[in-house]
């Protein structure tokens, strides 16, 4: 099962996506202001075109585990997404992927690879499912 992971952020929203399999994760790249009508339209692209049977969206709960204002925005975010998608949109803890991402490269490649993170994540707990 192909897997598309998004860390949604205002600006930039980091695009990863799994191998068939969905056990490897890669980062694509950015999507710029992906909750607008022409973001959306990008990555209801790069699903289709890459063939994606889920999307996973990192939900950035508080250190406490509560859903502050990036989460409710995230939330919103995912709320249209679902509306142009034909798959299923979930929802993954994404609180460190950022930390993780952080180093080498620019702010686009840690998006991506705050992407990565959140996907590999993902599938290391569904594979234990």
């Amino acid at each position: 099962m192909r897997v598309l992971a998004l860390d949604y952020g205002a600006a930039r929203t980091g695009v990863a996506v799994s191998d068939a399999t969905g056990t490897i994760a890669s980062p694509v790249g950015i999507v710029e202001r992906a909750a607008t009508s022409s973001g959306l339209a990008q990555l209801e692209a790069i699903v289709r075109e890459q063939e994606i049977e889920r999307v996973v969206v990192g939900l950035p709960l508080t250190l406490r585990g509560e859903v502050g204002e990036q989460a409710r925005e995230t939330l919103a975010f995912a709320e249209a997404l679902q509306g142009v998608l034909s798959v299923p949109v979930e929802f993954h803890d994404e609180r460190f992927t950022t930390t993780l991402a952080t180093g080498v490269g620019g702010a686009a490649d840690e998006d991506a690879r705050a992407a990565a993170f959140l996907l590999e994540s993902y599938l290391r707990r569904t594979a234990g499912a």
